[in-house]
């Protein structure tokens, strides 16, 4: 009855089938228990679901995901003053993204998780996947099937033999003709004789599977190279101006330097860089795009300790590589040569002082601080302008970034600096606060305007400022009448020479894994009464288009072979579609 029951319910189902619970679908028996895996077999599990391809896939796109944050906020170790700015403009967002780590991507405790567990993912699915293709690679070829027609892909061809010959050498011979073919066509053989008929069995394409584990120990290997070897990278910045000299050391003259966890600041090698001329083009007045730079180019003379001096030259893109650095080009714009003096006429401030382009016209703005030498300090907070034009509004601006007509013009500040309470202060801004302004603004005082060799008095009698001509004697313009600067970047990157050879090498591997087919090709001869019927068959492991053809092409050489040894070869038409059984 229960039987009757289970069948009117689903007359397809047996009765005795176990449903979705655990129980016979009859309602009898005691179903089935699964066993209690315990903490082994959930540890076990776990690891099974972590060492799994699938898996790995989805961390390398979390992990792609994850580091989109990190090129859109700012990070720390690359630009610390872009993370001060995002404070000061967002303070209620900022602490926030602190709070999550995006600030540090790199670094956090969220990417890192990803980035560990993808690396033992990656081992622990390439580690038995290795030891199982090295055993395979030494296992024999299998045994050829006793039934080759029921292949998709067979072919069979009938020989006929000479009168008296032995059927049984001959069929020996045509396998051997067989083997020399197909280890001529790299794949690994074995002979397998029974029951009358001689084989041979081949395969070939086990580069495909070395690929793939090449293509994966390779992404191994460019993850170390990125994490291992970022700890000993660093990156330095420095603005040098025309005629001086920087030197390769933290302590003296880099303007910031992001070291890597495990570089050693003091062991730098202390070579030297000189600026010696910058060169520019602009696209001249009356043409389009009037004042567009063309080429850069910056040269140095570069010395190494105990070695002569050398020239070289950076241009953007295009790095020059010195002691395994690599010097880039940032940025460059005007360095005016300022001078300051006293009452009695001592020098109290000389100093080249690179100044910020703001515009595609280098108009540049520099701050100037005295501290010392006059009755109080003073701030200059200057404008300076490669071709000076005048606009409706009364203000200045540069019309031509090549210097035509160079002015600059300073807004004097008197007061506290605030450079003697231990805060630190960038060179490139003055801060007011505190302080009184002489010049410019709302003190009824003209700002002081120069131009290259003019000098003109202080507010309040305090002495003079001269803006130095600094052109080669014998100039007849003021073409070179002010310095240039370079902002230059200087790379050491331990991890770059890897990642590049193990993403070439994971490349290799890729095009081995997706290019190479995995075969098995069998060829069988058999007595058939006055000759020999011939089989040939293959079968792929995965989709393989050519498979066909290899086939084909295999027996025609075969049949060549024959004829050269003195066998005719008939193709037999109707063995040619696969036979079903």
């Amino acid at each position: 009855m229960a039987d009757r029951d289970a069948e009117a319910v689903d007359p397809l189902r047996p009765a005795d089938a176990i449903d979705g619970k655990g129980e016979p679908a009859d309602g009898t028996g005691d179903g089935i228990t699964s066993p209690k895996l315990g903490f082994v077999g959930w540890m076990r599990w776990g690891w099974r679901q972590l060492t799994s391809m699938r898996t790995a896939l989805v961390l390398l796109l979390l992990l792609a995901i994850a580091a989109v944050p990190g090129s859109i906020v700012p990070q720390r170790s690359a630009d610390p003053n872009g993370v001060s700015q995002y404070f000061s403009s967002n303070p209620t967002l900022a602490p926030i993204l602190d709070k999550m780590q995006l600030f540090d991507v790199y670094s956090s405790a969220w990417f890192s998780a990803i980035y560990i567990l993808l690396f033992v993912s990656l081992i622990g699915c390439i580690i038995p996947r290795t030891k199982h293709h090295f055993t395979a690679l030494r296992a024999r070829p299998p045994r050829t099937p006793a039934r080759l027609a029921r292949l998709e892909d067979h072919r069979e061809s009938l020989v006929e033999l000479e009168p008296g010959e032995d059927a049984g050498h001959a069929a020996s011979r045509a396998v051997d003709l067989a083997a020399s073919l197909l280890r001529k066509g790299g794949y690994r053989i074995e002979r397998y004789d029974s029951r009358g008929s001689a084989s041979v069995s081949a395969e070939r394409g086990y580069l495909r599977e070395t690929g793939n584990l090449i293509f994966h120990t390779a992404l191994v290997g460019v993850l170390v190279a990125v994490g291992l070897g970022g700890g000993f990278t660093y990156t330095g910045q420095r603005v040098i101006v025309q005629g001086t000299t920087f030197v390769n050391s933290v302590g003296t003259d880099y303007s910031s330097f992001n070291p890597g966890r495990f570089v050693d600041p003091d062991s730098l090698t202390p070579y030297t860089l000189k600026l010696d001329k910058f060169d520019v083009t602009y696209v001249p007045f009356g043409q389009k795009d009037a004042g567009q730079a063309g080429d850069f180019a910056a040269h140095l003379t570069t010395q190494l300790p105990g070695q002569s001096a050398q020239t070289g030259t950076v241009r953007v893109n295009h790095p020059l590589q010195i002691a395994g650095d690599d010097v880039y080009l940032l940025g460059n714009g005007y360095a005016p040569t300022i001078t300051v003096r006293n009452a009695k006429g001592e020098v109290v401030f000389h100093d080249t002082v690179p100044f910020l382009p703001q515009d595609n016209n280098m108009t540049s703005i520099g701050v100037v601080k005295v501290a010392d030498g006059l009755p109080e300090q003073l701030g200059f907070v200057g404008f300076f302008y490669p071709t000076q034009v005048k606009l409706g509004s009364g203000a200045f601006s540069s019309a031509y970034p090549n210097l035509l007509n160079p002015v600059l013009t300073l807004n004097v500040y008197g007061g506290d600096l605030g450079i003697n309470n231990g805060i630190p202060r960038s060179v490139y801004a003055l801060d007011p606060t505190g302080m009184t302004q002489l010049t410019g603004g709302k003190t009824g005082v003209k700002s002081i305007e120069l131009s290259p060799g003019q000098t003109t008095q202080l507010p309040k009698g305090y002495g003079t400022i001269t803006f130095e001509n600094d052109s080669p004697a014998g100039a007849k313009d003021q073409s070179q009448a002010v310095k240039r600067f370079v902002s230059l970047s200087i790379h050491h990157d331990a991890a770059g020479p890897w990642a590049l050879a193990f993403a070439v090498l994971a490349i290799a591997g890729l095009l081995l894994a997706l290019f190479v087919p995995r075969r098995r090709m069998w060829v069988k001869a058999t007595p058939a009464g006055d000759g020999l019927r011939i089989e040939y068959a293959a079968l792929a492991r995965g989709e393989d288009p050519t498979l066909k053809a290899a086939v084909d092409d295999l027996a025609a050489k075969h049949a060549k072979a024959l004829d050269a040894a003195g066998a005719a070869s008939v193709p037999d038409q109707a063995a040619k579609a696969p036979s079903v059984d």
